[in-house]
Parts: C-alpha cells; sequence; structure tokens
C-alpha cells in the first residue's frame, strides 16, 4: 500500500507550496483516505492566504485537521471527498467526505468521514461543508412558512442558503448581490435576483453573507418592522460600523449571529454536527446545486492558483481541485 502524500501548504501570507508527506498505517478504528477532489471556499481559504485571520481568532478558526499555524506555515482547508482505500470493511471502498485540507492521501479516525449518498456525485460532495453552513443558519433562522426573504451577498454561503430556501413553501426570496454576473447563478439555483439598489424590501428576514459594512446597512433597511437579520458574514481582522441610529430603535429591528460550529440548544437541542453534515450530503442530490462549482484545476496547479483566487483574478464561489484518479468507484 502506498504510504506517501503531498500537502498543499500555505509557507506564508500569499505563498503557498506543495509538500511530501508520509503517512502512518492506519490503527484499529482510522482510515486511509485517497483523495479523488477537494474545494477552496473562497472567503475563508483565501482570507488565510492573505494572512488576513486576526490573533485573537486563530484559535476559533483552526480547521479540524489543520497543521501549523497562522498566519503560517500552515496546512488549512476543509471540503474534501475521497475513496476509503484501508479502514473498517463497513467503510472499505466507500466514497466519503471529510473535513480534511488539500492532501492527496491522509489517515484520520473512522468517526471524522460520512459517506456520501450513492445519488451525489463525488465532484459535487466537496459542497457538503458549505451547504452544512446553510443548514445551520437556517437552523438559527428559523424562516416560517410564506416569509419575505432576501440574502444579500451571492457567495458560496449566501448562494447554499439562497438554494435551500428556494424550496421553502410560500417564501418570497430574492438574492442580492452588487455583481451583475450572480444573476445567472441565481437563475440556476431557481432564486430571484436584484442588485442592492433594485432588492424588494418589507423582509421579514434578511440573511446576511456579503462580508461588507455596505451589505450588512443595506440589509437592514431591506427589513420590515421587527425583521431580523441573520448575520453570517466574518470580518477578519476589519471594524464594521452599522447605522444603528434613525429607525433601527423605533422599528425594533434585530441583528442575530449565526456560529457555523454550533447551533443554539433552544432551537435544536437533540442534533448534531454529524446530524447536520449528513442532511447536507442529502441535499445535495440536487443537480441544482452544481451551479455553486465556477472553477477546477489540478492539485498540482494550486500553488499558482491560489493567489489568483486570493487577488479575484480568478472569480469563484467554490474553486474545485482535481487529483489523479479522482474517478470514485462504482
Amino acid at each position: 500500500m502506498n504510504r506517501s502524500a503531498r500537502a498543499f501548504w500555505l509557507r506564508s501570507p500569499g505563498h503557498g507550496e506543495i509538500r511530501d508527506v508520509t503517512l502512518p498505517d492506519p490503527a484499529e478504528g482510522e482510515v486511509l483516505v485517497r483523495t479523488l477532489w477537494s474545494g477552496v471556499s473562497r472567503g475563508t481559504e483565501t482570507l488565510v492566504f492573505r494572512g488576513g485571520v486576526p490573533e485573537s481568532q486563530r484559535s476559533a478558526m483552526r480547521a479540524p485537521f489543520q497543521e501549523g499555524d497562522f498566519p503560517g506555515p500552515v496546512k488549512y482547508g476543509y471540503l474534501n471527498v475521497g475513496v476509503v482505500e484501508d479502514g473498517p470493511q463497513e467503510l472499505a471502498g466507500r466514497t466519503v467526505f471529510c473535513l480534511y485540507p488539500h492532501q492527496t492521501r491522509y489517515v484520520v479516525p473512522a468517526s471524522a468521514v460520512t459517506p456520501v449518498p450513492q445519488a451525489v456525485p463525488a465532484e459535487r460532495a466537496v459542497l457538503a461543508g458549505t451547504v452544512e453552513t446553510a443548514v445551520n443558519a437556517l437552523w438559527d433562522a428559523a424562516p416560517l412558512v410564506g416569509d419575505r426573504i432576501a440574502v444579500v451577498g451571492g457567495g458560496m454561503v449566501g448562494c447554499s442558503v439562497a438554494a435551500l430556501l428556494a424550496r421553502f413553501p410560500g417564501v418570497r426570496i430574492q438574492l442580492v448581490d452588487a455583481d451583475p454576473a450572480r444573476a445567472k447563478v441565481a437563475e440556476a439555483l431557481g432564486v430571484d435576483f436584484a442588485a442592492p439598489e433594485d432588492a424588494l424590501g418589507a423582509c421579514d428576514l434578511v440573511v446576511h453573507a456579503s462580508a461588507t459594512e455596505q451589505g450588512l446597512a443595506r440589509s437592514l433597511e431591506l427589513l420590515t418592522a421587527e425583521g431580523t437579520v441573520l448575520e453570517l458574514s466574518w470580518y477578519g481582522d476589519r471594524g464594521v460600523a452599522l447605522p444603528l441610529g434613525e429607525a433601527f430603535h423605533s422599528r425594533r429591528l434585530v441583528i442575530r449571529s449565526s456560529q457555523v460550529g454550533t447551533v443554539s440548544p433552544a432551537r435544536r437541542s437533540s442534533r448534531t454536527y454529524a446530524d447536520r453534515l449528513a442532511l447536507a450530503l442529502d441535499l445535495l442530490a440536487d443537480p441544482a446545486l452544481d451551479a455553486l462549482v465556477t472553477g477546477e484545476s489540478a492539485f498540482e496547479e494550486l500553488p499558482e492558483v491560489m493567489p489568483k483566487l486570493a487577488s479575484g483574478e480568478i472569480p469563484a464561489l467554490c474553486h474545485r481541485v482535481r487529483y489523479a484518479d479522482s474517478e470514485a468507484p462504482a
């Protein structure tokens, strides 16, 4: 069995490299996974690549199988789909999702991988981590039938939230973004699209995911009285100014944060991360979600591709990374 591997590392902010890795033999209760595909979540991973993780948040921002520390050298990532080459009988040969960085092979506890349903292609399953974030957000937001909802920010998380909201009965859902190119993504997801200045108001709920002050301010403007903004954006080391004067208090508006890793016990006390991830993978049977993958390159190209993703030279929602022998088992 081949125990060698290669991994993508951030050597220092703005500079990546591929390193050789020697893997241990999997112990009892562990699996050896050969990666088929991984995904670059442009918002978080490019912030890490630029060295933008504030010192106060470095512990909270650690990925489950991260090596090294911010700002670098660090091995970071969390959207990985592969096939189990060695491990417990019930997982051997299965296609699985894992919150693992960009690496050709890896050894993790069997509990860290989630089998991908047969109805979900391996290349689409890289979206599972982000769709799980969207599931978590909607458990926090608890939208109601017939709600008027806007999602402000058409990035990977915002589009995932909009795609799930499109399944809710009777809702008025609109994706709002300053980039007119997001209209095509919205159309593929089956949701209405608007530029910020044209967005429909009187919203019961606005999910904000643009990570900009302007987007948050516009989100507040779109609310009806006693409406709620669910804040999904993470601003790294940037300060944010809020327009809390004028009618903010008289209209009794609400801003709530949504934590990626946990759900308020008062809302979903019995549901675990594993439950959310399994649900996210089931939801990925919908081929409309392929619209969230906006680019693809080979693993060997990551040192050249990541700077272009970070600078915006390559526009992306989820950028998919292809590995040698990426065909999943039948």
